[in-house]
């Protein structure tokens, strides 16, 4: 096998494919990168039985053939070449030439027989508009679980339905919601995909225009795939069911205050430097502000207030996760934050709040972001 390929193209290509690979793989031939070299030009793939990455670009071949190599090596030599077109061939060896101006490099090659298929998508097919896709999925993935205990909330469950692509997420403490307009042939589907992976296709495809989503296989080896352009990434789903964390959003929200959202951050975070780990910040909410108050170890203590409207309902004091407050407001993409104060049957049981984006002091956010957060409970 031998090709030329531009050398911008080709790093980008492979940096592309390399993302998804878990940096420690059990299996060490899980680790290479797949190149085809045909009349059709180069397509690399990465595969590691959960995730799979593809991308077809230009090259200029003149030996067709398959080859497989270590992907981040491959990665790295490929982002420090010189600006010059680079050459790959096989060796009579079998080693793996990389030349590229004056440096070249020698790479080992791996076992093309060994490596398992790349997951082929036939399913039914949707388009949603890839900026706004985007932005939902970094409204959402991180209040999905970090804890591997527990699979199903490592996830962020999408659920088609009518025109309306949904993304939901929660670690039992929060749960975010987000719509994007769906434009497809499904009336009706739900893939529960894993945050890291999903985290990646919002990152990448961020500017591609659309993205299409299709919903593929069955049984153990359902699958999802997004492309846009020349590349794909698909994700096999997580299995379980996905708690109805839906139900939990309030239908009625009279009770809630408005603050300036870049405001509050910035009061959060230093009022939260006195705290002790884990420890809740303690919020009240009155008619001419909200204060925040602190008491952390070495007697230090530290206190801060910010402009706030109150609408319907007496003055609020609760306790709340600092950080998962400021995750929730870095997501609200609007000057304004709404904080919503819901009400529970159980009087014995503190009442989630409901953050939602705000364009103005009186005008609610155009955008379906929805956030619920659990109140911790204050000893003092």
């Amino acid at each position: 096998m031998r090709f030329q390929v531009n050398r911008d193209v080709f790093s980008e290509a492979v940096s592309f494919v390399v993302k998804l690979l878990p940096q420690r793989n059990p299996q060490p031939i899980l680790a290479g990168v797949l190149i085809e070299a045909s009349g059709d030009g180069l397509t690399l793939s990465a595969f590691d039985y959960e995730a799979s990455a593809r991308t077809t670009i230009e090259a200029t071949v003149d030996e067709p053939g398959t080859i497989l190599v270590h992907g981040r090596l491959l990665s790295d030599i490929a982002s420090r070449l010189p600006n010059a077109p680079i050459e790959i061939a096989v060796e009579e060896d079998g080693g793996v030439a990389v030349t590229c101006g004056s440096a070249r490099f020698t790479l080992a090659s791996m076992p093309v027989e060994e490596y398992p298929s790349i997951p082929e998508v036939t399913g039914s097919t949707g388009v949603v508009p890839a900026e706004e896709f985007a932005t939902a999925i970094a409204q959402v993935a991180f209040a999905a679980s970090r804890d591997d205990v527990t699979p199903v909330l490592t996830g962020v469950q999408l659920e088609v339905a009518d025109h309306n692509l949904s993304l939901v997420a929660t670690d039992r403490y929060r749960v975010s919601l987000r719509d994007v307009p769906w434009d497809g042939e499904v009336a009706e589907q739900s893939a529960l995909v894993p945050a890291r992976t999903l985290t990646e296709v919002g990152k990448t495809f961020a500017h591609a225009g659309t993205i299409s989503v299709a919903f593929s296989g069955a049984g153990d080896r359902e699958i999802i795939a997004f492309t846009a352009g020349n590349k794909t990434v698909t994700s096999l789903l997580i299995k379980g069911n996905f708690p109805p964390v839906r139900r939990l959003f309030p239908e009625q929200t009279d009770h809630y205050a408005v603050v300036n959202t870049a405001e509050l951050i910035e009061a959060v975070r230093r009022v939260a430097l006195v705290l002790d780990r884990s420890a809740p910040l303690r919020f009240t909410f009155g008619p001419h502000g909200v204060t925040m108050d602190a008491s952390g170890s070495e007697q230090a203590r530290a206190s801060e207030s910010v402009d706030a409207h109150l609408n319907g309902g007496d003055e609020v004091t609760l306790g709340l996760n600092p950080q998962y407050l400021l995750e929730a407001l870095g997501a609200v993409k609007s000057e304004f934050t709404r904080v919503t104060f819901t009400s529970s049957d159980n009087a014995n049981k503190l009442s989630p709040v409901l953050i939602t984006s705000q364009t103005s002091v009186d005008q609610a956010g155009l955008d379906s972001f929805k956030y619920l957060l659990q109140p911790n409970l204050l000893l003092r």
